[in-house]
């Protein structure tokens, strides 16, 4: 699946190419500028943040192109595939996994400028917009006419609808709409080859596999997605919140699990430990666990689930504290600053890892996780959300100051080494929603087990030279540029 890839900007055929791309998308899109390349060596991975500080670029591309439409999308690929050079795509450069990092260099392909009216079906409840659409503006769009995605991760803001279905990202209301892998309908994709596609299911289909399913999560390196059809609803009538504090995280888990069980559906349920309560609900007891729980929808059935649940609560030693700490969190849960403030500072660092686990294996793996994670941070937090049937995500959020960047840089890498071994020792799943990318990859074939073979024959159909942003999800990556 390999292939030698070795070219220089002095090279001819670097320079036959750029010439091409600047036919297919126009001079002004295309770019070899040092400034430029720089600025597409690092997203939102506190790892790749680091680097950036430390001056660092060890994942540089030797082109950038902008793409503004499908066509040009496909005229990039197939002059890429031609020349043999890696692509690797690029919206609005969230990924806090390194997942848009050009791993072999070649060409990153920013599709953001896919962008333009979104297109609704307001009989079925399905909306249809370019990948680039960014998502707040799609549910401001369709906030103006009563509806909403019910999608909203905290990158709302900085990420793209094509960039949720690459990245099988999830929201914060997961808990009653499902993550991006239920909420799409379908979507058009170009394989690397420039051949289109379009995939989807309406409402269900029985013949033969989902492939519907084939590109979420796929991270690029399968298809280049190009425009997404999603579900929307109707705002809802009626929002009811309530916080509840618990004498320890196991009490709290138990209710969580039964009340799932039993088919009831809050759109918020996030359990803190004592530790990230301290931050999410600074006025509750001290010590103890918090649970946010939030129902919607008609008013009755809304208020009739919230009573079910708050029974299993109290039940379970819950104890109410009100409405307060729940909606403050509604106020600030696109907040990046914290983990922002403190990687800008000399020394400091953070990170979040989002794993998941069975309701039976999660606890024990969240103590093990604590206990493994604790020497390399000066604090480290954890909450429980997005719950399902057989079990629940955990939020891991860690906080430090070293000496100098360097040493932060070395905090972060061993940071990820010792929560992906805790996380494989206790049978749980390395990531829940931020992906794979480059944090991950080393542990992609532990993860997938058996198959990771069928994920790497899929590769080989499908991009039999390698070139859709190599090295992800595990995947072999060609010589670099």
């Amino acid at each position: 699946m390999t292939t030698d890839t070795s070219l220089t900007k002095n090279d001819p055929t670097f320079q036959e190419l750029l010439q091409q791309l600047a036919i297919v998308v126009s001079p002004e899109r295309v770019s070899a500028a040092d400034d430029v390349l720089d600025g597409r060596s690092h997203d939102t991975w506190p790892v790749a943040t680091t680097w950036a500080k430390l001056g660092r670029h060890p994942h540089r591309p030797d082109l950038v192109v902008w793409a503004q439409s499908e066509a040009e999308v496909v005229a990039v690929l197939r002059l890429a595939s031609q020349a043999g050079v890696p692509v690797t795509p690029w919206a609005l450069g969230s990924s806090v996994t390194g997942q848009p990092l050009p791993l072999a260099g070649g060409v990153v392909l920013d599709v953001s400028g896919l962008t333009g009216d979104p297109e609704l079906d307001p009989v079925d409840g399905i909306v249809t917009a370019p990948a680039g659409v960014r998502g707040s503006d799609l549910e401001a769009w369709l906030g103006e006419r009563g509806l909403t995605l019910r999608h909203s991760p905290q990158s709302l803001a900085r990420s793209s609808i094509g960039g949720w279905v690459a990245t099988r990202a999830t929201g914060q209301f997961s808990s009653r709409y499902g993550g991006i892998e239920e909420l799409v309908v379908g979507y058009r994709v170009v394989l690397a080859d420039g051949t289109t596609a379009e995939v989807g299911e309406s409402p269900r289909a029985a013949m033969g596999p989902s492939l519907k399913q084939l590109f979420i999560g796929s991270e690029g390196t399968l298809g280049v997605i190009t425009q997404v059809s999603l579900k929307v609803f109707e705002l809802p009538a009626l929002e009811i919140r309530e916080a509840f504090a618990f004498p320890d995280v196991v009490h709290a888990l138990t209710a969580m699990r039964q009340g799932t069980q039993r088919g009831l559906r809050p759109h918020v349920m996030r359990l803190y430990d004592a530790d990230e309560a301290r931050h999410a609900a600074p006025d509750a007891p001290v010590g103890q666990a918090v649970l946010f729980l939030g129902h919607e929808g008609i008013s009755e059935v809304a208020s009739a689930e919230h009573a079910a649940f708050k029974d299993l609560l109290v039940q379970a030693s819950g104890v109410s504290l009100g409405s307060a700490p729940v909606d403050a969190w509604m106020g600030r849960r696109y907040d990046f600053s914290t983990v922002e403030n403190l990687l800008a500072t000399p020394g400091g660092y953070a990170e979040t890892i989002e794993v998941a686990n069975s309701w039976s294996r999660i606890e024990p793996m969240y103590r093990a996780l604590r206990e493994a994670l604790s020497p390399l941070a000066d604090e480290v937090l954890g909450h429980f959300s997005h719950v399902y049937h057989d079990g629940v995500s955990l939020y891991v959020i860690l906080l430090g100051r070293a000496i100098d960047d360097e040493t932060a840089l070395e905090r972060l890498e061993q940071i990820w080494i010792r929560a992906m071994e805790v996380v494989i020792a206790h049978g749980g799943e390395v990531s829940h929603h931020h992906g794979g990318g480059l944090a991950r990859a080393p542990w992609a074939r532990q993860s997938l087990g058996s198959g990771f073979e069928l994920l790497e024959r899929l590769k080989d159909a499908l991009d039999p030279q390698g070139l859709l942003n190599p090295g992800k999800l595990g995947l072999a990556a060609p010589a670099s540029v």
